[in-house]
């Protein structure tokens, strides 16, 4: 695919091409957005950013759940030429205020009511649709945005996006998504999926996330296809059945776990849906070829196996409808090339054992403001994936567990450091380890294992509360362990995989 200026630009020219499409599909009735609708509330909008004087590279928070006001927000800030900092409302809002003030960001745009947050201007934005299909956007920019400023080092024109991503340093990582980054990753996803102007899709995964951002709505929207997008942005098993024939819904994506809770409905022997899906997506983490299995005799389609990061824009390798899902099997490349490295930096033979690497138009040159993290995640444009795979001969690719110590709870990535320093914080704590414990609806989830002050004991339910107000739900260890002692190596620090051989038990 031809890349672009700006990543409206793409829905743009499916606006031309389609103008009395939907776009998208919205609130709990389900009201419908054309494309024609879509880009008169985009330019609008862009407008009403330009006139209250944001420039051309100033960064732009957008915190929002998935909704009309995320897309319109998204897609205009991009129009006016802004670089956008998708925000997760799930996060703490002390994590929220440290990644936008680190990316330098003016404004936070937001989607509902922003009281309470004073450390950043906030300008609530708000998408309209009655009856009549008739829209409006609105934006609320009252309060003053902060001045300009150059934005965080190795920042560029042309510079669309600013992600996010955990690391085992317990500090999030700003990795930079160009124009073009994007626009050949969701041209990378439309071809290999051939999606066209009969498809649609369920938002099933956050859009501020990259897997529903890149895979669910850009690469439909730049297609010309529909995205419904569930009541109150969040997917619900419940409601599941009747967004897909609402969207008319030809394949959906999602992480296993939610895979999982479609299949444990007590409803799942009644039909999924009158439109028959083309295919069902998974990625963000691995996908249990009985998990595949069930969904594909569940649903009728067959299941196609993703593999995607944040630092190559998402999608990197997919399998194919005519492949069986195996353990660990994510099929060949989706526009980058992938080379298996062994210990000693050389290539692999096929079928080897080393660490993924890849390289490619989607690959990002680098974090933002932090050189030793790039150098030791990228060499001469090629990206070190920290995850173990191997290559058969035919290129197909397999994973084989990771390098990385990062927890991934259903698709998310989350640093067993973050989570001790905040137990580590608690008066009556005198240490703490952190580590992943096998779940069969997550994949994994949290554990921990606490030395505590034997003067003051802690309860492991005061704890739990301690972390709750100090981290994502997704973060809080699903269970704590007080312990005497924790093991630790020859150096002195706490020996993270003893312990989760000691104290980990999965379900």
């Amino acid at each position: 695919m031809k890349t672009h200026d700006s990543i409206a630009d793409l829905v743009t020219a499916t606006a031309r091409r389609h103008p009395d499409a939907n776009a998208l599909v919205i609130t709990a009735d389900r009201k419908p957005i054309t494309y024609r609708q879509l880009i008169g509330l985009v330019d609008d909008l862009a407008g009403q950013l330009t006139h209250a004087r944001l420039l051309a590279g100033d960064r732009a928070g957008l915190r929002a759940q998935s909704s009309a006001e995320f897309v319109v927000g998204l897609l205009a800030a991009l129009r006016a030429g802004l670089v956008v900092v998708p925000l997760d409302p799930a996060l703490p809002a002390a994590d929220q205020r440290a990644r936008i003030t680190a990316a330098g960001g003016r404004v936070v745009l937001v989607d509902g009511d922003a009281s309470g947050e004073t450390a950043l201007p906030h300008w609530p934005i708000s998408v309209t649709v009655n009856g009549g299909g008739a829209t409006a956007a609105h934006l609320d920019s009252a309060v003053a945005a902060l001045p300009a400023s150059a934005g965080p080092d190795g920042l560029r024109p042309d510079d669309a996006l600013i992600m996010f991503t955990g690391g085992t340093t317990g500090t999030p990582k700003m990795v930079p998504w160009t124009h073009d980054n994007v626009a050949t990753s969701v041209g990378n996803v439309i071809a290999g999926y051939r999606l066209g102007p009969d498809d649609a899709t369920v938002a099933v995964m956050p859009l501020f996330h990259g897997h529903g951002l890149i895979a669910a709505l850009l690469s439909t929207l730049a297609s010309g296809g529909t995205v419904l997008i569930p009541a109150r942005g969040r997917f619900s098993a419940h409601t599941f059945d009747d967004d897909l024939d609402a969207a008319g819904a030809t394949w959906f994506t999602a992480v296993p776990t939610i895979h999982q809770i479609l299949l444990g409905r007590k409803d799942t022997d009644a039909d999924p849906g009158q439109t028959p899906l083309r295919f069902i997506r998974s990625c963000s983490a691995a996908l249990n070829p009985d998990t595949a299995e069930a969904l594909q005799k569940t649903f009728a389609a067959p299941v196609l196996s993703a593999y995607g990061m944040t630092e190559a824009t998402h999608q990197m390798a997919s399998t194919s409808e005519d492949e069986t899902v195996t353990a660990g099997l994510v099929g060949r490349s989706t526009g980058v090339q992938v080379r298996i490295v062994g210990d000693d930096g050389r290539p692999c033979p096929p079928d080897a054992v080393g660490e993924i690497w890849v390289s490619g138009p989607t690959v990002v040159r680098g974090y933002l403001a932090n050189p030793s993290a790039t150098e030791q995640t990228f060499t001469d444009g090629w990206l070190h994936t920290g995850d173990l795979g191997s290559l058969s001969e035919a290129g197909e690719l397999s994973l084989r567990g990771r390098i990385k110590e990062l927890i991934n709870r259903g698709g998310e990535k989350i640093s067993p450091e973050r989570v001790e320093l905040v137990l580590a914080s608690h008066p009556n704590v005198v240490e703490a380890a952190v580590f992943g414990v096998p779940d069969q609806l997550y994949g994994e989830t949290v554990g921990a294992a606490v030395v505590p002050d034997q003067t003051d004991l802690p309860t492991s339910d005061e704890l739990t509360e301690f972390c709750r107000e100090r981290l994502a739900p997704f973060e809080v260890p699903a269970g704590i362990t007080l312990t005497d002692e924790l093991p630790h190596t020859a150096k002195g620090s706490v020996d993270r995989r003893a312990v989760a051989e000691q104290f980990g038990k999965g379900d």
